[in-house]
């Protein structure tokens, strides 16, 4: 526990107030910034800036010429206060008076000195980089020494430390239950978008850098004999362009054709900003003979709640069409479904007018079970029907059974 002191004891709502070590140190663990107030020449100043906890010291980043940093130079430091707040709700009351939000805040007192041994400093820089990513310090370039020149830290031991936190719903006046107005909690949270890479970035997305979520969400990487399934990534597009830039491969396709590798590009963003959504999880597809990206599919509206998956967005370039790899491809994402992700069902969409998909679905022992009027939209405005097909898991084994025999030599 951090004892309360007279900077850190409330003066009202004193039940919303915590000091235990445990709840104040995980806030501090999972904020990315905070607040850092000083003052310098009589006059108050605040400064955003990013910290890091390493067992009871908060560490906190800067700039060598910046006023705090400059101002804790000497033998007594600089006296400083820190505010860090996590906002997870508005609160809408009847009342205008009742508004509120639900928040957790963690404010720590103190004074904070200027970090000059270099292997602390070292440390502290590591640490804040692991922040954000565990594992990151290894994948990127270490500070050179004018960079560490350039760069100032401050520890301020966590001694005066409080907690403050609002959770809950509206509190209205008895007298203002009945009138009309909504009223109610807005959650809040912060979560991270799809990554956008820098210009010229081949590497592919760390795997820290994956959002966890269920497995049905989850690319994971499918071998076979024919094809390997990995995880679609913008590092793909040139190689994915050249596979599938024929006028055939996209006859039937509600997008328009890309021309050029940014066009290829956009597409597998919108794709990857689908999989952040969880409305797809997208594959590309390689030869597992040669390695070369051959095409692309995915997982569609995966729904763990109704065991119940689409494949689709299925694209091969037409050199590998009849080799074996799209019915290896379908065995190997039947497989997953069926037998790791426990579906009761797998469906398929395609145009009415492709009949060479129509034909390759049902050679996977799916059943028709009929139309879709006008469901989706095409690239020039038009309304496709589409043939809706099937397989529940009590026809996988015997259809599993025929993928196999296909695809063994002759």
């Amino acid at each position: 526990m951090y004892p309360p002191t007279g900077r850190t004891t409330a003066t009202r709502t004193r039940d919303r107030m915590r000091y235990d070590r445990a709840t104040a140190h995980a806030l501090l663990d999972e904020a990315f910034h905070c607040a850092l107030a000083f003052v310098v020449d009589g006059e108050p100043r605040v400064l955003p800036t990013l910290h890091v906890r390493v067992g009871d010291t908060l560490y906190l980043h800067g700039s060598t010429g910046s006023r705090p940093l400059l101002a804790a130079r000497g033998d007594t430091g600089l006296p400083v206060c820190v505010a860090v707040t996590h906002l997870d709700g508005l609160v809408y009351a009847r009342s205008q008076f009742h508004h509120s939000a639900n928040y957790r805040s963690v404010v720590a007192h103190g004074t904070a000195r200027l970090v000059d041994d270099a292997d602390e400093k070292a440390r502290v820089l590591t640490a804040l980089v692991e922040k954000v990513a565990a594992g990151r310090s290894a994948e990127s370039r270490p500070p050179n020494r004018r960079e560490l020149a350039e760069t100032a830290v401050l520890a301020l031991p966590l001694r005066e430390v409080s907690v403050r936190t609002r959770t809950g719903g509206v509190n209205d006046e008895p007298a203002d239950e009945d009138l009309p107005h909504w009223a109610g909690v807005l959650p809040l949270r912060l979560t991270p978008g799809r990554p956008e890479p820098a210009d010229g970035v081949t590497a592919p997305l760390p795997a820290y850098l994956r959002p966890g979520r269920s497995p049905w969400l989850d690319p994971v990487v499918l071998r076979g004999a024919h094809v390997v399934l990995e995880p679609l990534d913008l590092a793909h597009a040139e190689d994915l362009h050249a596979a599938l830039d024929d006028e055939e491969v996209w006859r039937h396709v509600g997008s328009p054709r890309p021309t050029d590798v940014a066009g290829t590009a956009a597409l597998i963003r919108a794709a990857l900003d689908a999989g952040s959504r969880g409305v797809r999880t997208p594959w590309v597809q390689r030869c597992a003979v040669t390695g070369a990206v051959v095409g692309t599919t995915s997982y569609h509206q995966p729904d763990a709640d109704l065991r119940t998956v689409e494949i689709g967005y299925t694209q091969l370039g037409r050199p590998w069409w009849r080799t074996g790899i799209n019915t290896e491809a379908k065995l190997l994402l039947l497989t997953r479904a069926f037998e790791e992700l426990d579906a009761v069902r797998v469906t398929w969409q395609t145009s009415t007018l492709n009949e060479r998909s129509q034909r390759a679905i049902e050679r996977l022992g799916a059943v028709r079970e009929g139309t879709l009027r006008s469901n989706r939209r095409r690239a020039d405005g038009t309304w496709r029907q589409s043939a809706l097909y099937s397989m529940l898991a009590e026809e996988w084994p015997n259809a599993q059974v025929r993928l196999r025999e296909r695809l063994r030599p002759a």
